[in-house]
C-alpha cells in the first residue's frame, strides 16, 4: 500500500522516532533491533570462533532443556507407578478384610436373590417371543436405500 513506515504505528521506526522503543543511544537507532542479517560479512577468525562457541552453547542449553523436560515427564509416570505399588501393598496387607466384606456381600446377594426370583415369577410374560423379521433392502445408485419387504 506504499505507506511510510515512520507513520505506521506498529513499525520499529515509528516507535523509535516517538521514543517508545528501548534504545538509549540515538546512534544505535534500530541498529541492534532491526539489523539486516543477509548481508555477507568479511571473514574474521575471531568472529567464526565466537560463532562456533555460541552454537555449542546453544546446543548444550537445548540438550539440558530436553533432559529436564523428559525428567519432568517421567516423574509423573514414576510417581503413578510408586502410588500403584503402594496401593497394591496396602491391599495385600488388608486382603483378609476385603475377603470378609466380599463374603458378607455374597451372603446378602444370595438372600436377596431368592426374593428376586419370586418377584420375577410374578412379573413374567406368558407366550413365545417372536423372532425379529429380517428386512430385505436394495442399494440405489444415488447412495440411498430402498426397503422392499419383510422376509420370514
Amino acid at each position: 500500500m506504499k505507506r511510510q513506515p515512520r507513520k505506521v504505528k506498529w513499525t520499529k521506526t515509528h516507535r523509535a522516532l516517538r521514543g517508545k522503543e528501548m534504545i538509549v543511544d540515538s546512534s544505535l537507532l534500530l541498529s541492534q533491533f532491526a539489523q539486516k542479517r543477509n548481508v555477507p560479512v568479511k571473514y574474521d577468525r575471531n568472529l567464526v570462533a565466537a560463532t562456533i562457541k555460541a552454537m555449542e552453547r546453544v546446543e548444550e542449553i537445548r540438550q539440558r532443556r530436553e533432559r529436564v523436560f523428559t525428567k519432568k515427564r517421567l516423574a509423573g509416570k514414576l510417581a503413578r507407578e510408586r502410588q500403584r505399588e503402594e496401593d497394591r501393598r496396602v491391599v495385600a496387607q488388608g486382603e483378609h478384610l476385603i475377603r470378609k466384606e466380599l463374603r458378607e456381600m455374597q451372603e446378602q446377594n444370595v438372600s436377596l436373590g431368592a426374593v428376586s426370583e419370586k418377584e420375577k415369577a410374578v412379573g413374567t410374560v406368558f407366550g413365545e417371543e417372536r423372532p425379529r423379521q429380517k428386512k430385505k433392502a436394495r442399494q440405489l445408485v444415488d447412495g440411498g436405500v430402498e426397503e422392499e419387504m419383510d422376509v420370514d
